[in-house]
């Protein structure tokens, strides 16, 4: 199979732009809904990755979330409730050539689809997932949901839910994810630089994205997206730099044993008292300890929380049929058919 693939701008292949990922297919989310940012940001970063459009194919089980592949101009597949990971999976050990999204959202991942969504991810294949978290059911008209705090009133739980909610980034480490980040819808710059970086990385790489349903769940992440307080309530990750945070105080997270702990800098406590970021670690407790941050108790981190290398399933699928194939030749599907004992039935 040849998977070279052209340089963009070459003779062979035009230079391409975000016009040129935009299908002509009605969008229909709610008007202001988090997605449109999603796909906007989706639809900038694709044309720099050097990628020839039809080597990218997008997949999505059932949510407000899986019309994604409708909206862009490339292969897709709209799927099955919560198994998505599955038919990914096997597009991409069938065609090694493609990149290959995953879209998602916190229903579709993490309830139904929750056996397919772990396994997907502890066999490092090398897909691209994006999970939509708004931390309710939006298409089926405002249900709680896998993500959605203890205590809140949905049409399902009109009491408050009594259920504790998952944390999408702690499930994908515990499944040893090799790259795990989170980012906000309307922080575009940020989301964008997220989405750049899952696309370069070999394995698994799942990116929550916190994404406002303005309909059913309307204000459940403003604490990280309203410019005026964010910064006192979400921490940038950068690999190698201290955690620090604050929009007018200067304050910071360092351990306490095993503990995080908020300081605030300049009474005796300086940034090399702080916790450095360090997304290389092969051990992932660093990575899940800081998933486990959330508000109101601590800021919680953006970015990229891990970034490692390990070996790849379908690379190691691929190699494997490969091996076979030299030593015993290509298959004959009909004589297998036919091996050993037969029976014809008058």
């Amino acid at each position: 199979m040849n998977t070279e693939t052209p340089t963009l701008g070459s003779p062979s292949l035009p230079v391409l732009t975000a016009k040129d990922f935009a299908s002509d297919q009605e969008i229909r989310w709610c008007p202001r809904c988090g997605d449109y940012s999603i796909l906007a940001q989706m639809k900038k970063v694709l044309p720099g990755l050097g990628i020839p459009r039809e080597k990218f194919v997008f997949v999505s089980g059932i949510g407000c979330s899986s019309r994604f592949p409708y909206y862009m101009n490339t292969y897709g597949m709209h799927t099955i409730h919560g198994r998505a990971p599955a038919i990914a999976s096997g597009i991409k050990i069938s065609r090694p050539d493609l990149q290959v999204w995953v879209i998602t959202g916190d229903g579709d991942a993490l309830s139904i689809g929750g056996n397919h969504f772990m396994h997907m991810i502890r066999r490092n294949m090398d897909l691209k997932i994006i999970l939509f978290n708004n931390q309710i059911y939006g298409l089926t008209k405002g249900q709680y949901s896998p993500t959605s705090p203890r205590g809140q009133k949905t049409k399902s739980t009109p009491m408050g839910s009594v259920d504790n909610p998952l944390t999408p980034l702690s499930v994908a480490i515990g499944s040893e994810a090799t790259f795990v980040a989170r980012s906000v819808d309307v922080d575009i710059k940020h989301l964008s630089h997220t989405l750049e970086r899952a696309a370069s990385h070999k394995g698994t790489a799942f990116v929550e994205v916190y994404q406002d349903c303005n309909v059913f769940n309307s204000g459940a992440f403003e604490y990280a997206t309203d410019k005026s307080i964010k910064g006192d309530h979400i921490v940038y990750l950068e690999h190698g730099k201290p955690l620090v945070f604050g929009t007018k105080v200067k304050k910071g997270i360092r351990l306490n044993g095993m503990n995080p702990e908020i300081v605030e800098l300049g009474k005796g406590i300086t940034e090399d008292d702080l916790l450095f970021h360090d997304e290389k670690l092969a051990e992932p407790s660093l990575a899940f300890l800081l998933a486990r941050m959330r508000h109101p108790e601590f800021p919680e981190p953006m970015g990229v929380f891990r970034d490692v290398q390990k070996p790849i399933y379908d690379h190691d699928v691929n190699a494997q049929i490969d091996a076979a194939v030299a030593k015993q030749g290509e298959g004959d599907l009909e004589a297998l058919f036919n091996m050993g004992d037969t029976w014809v039935v008058e």
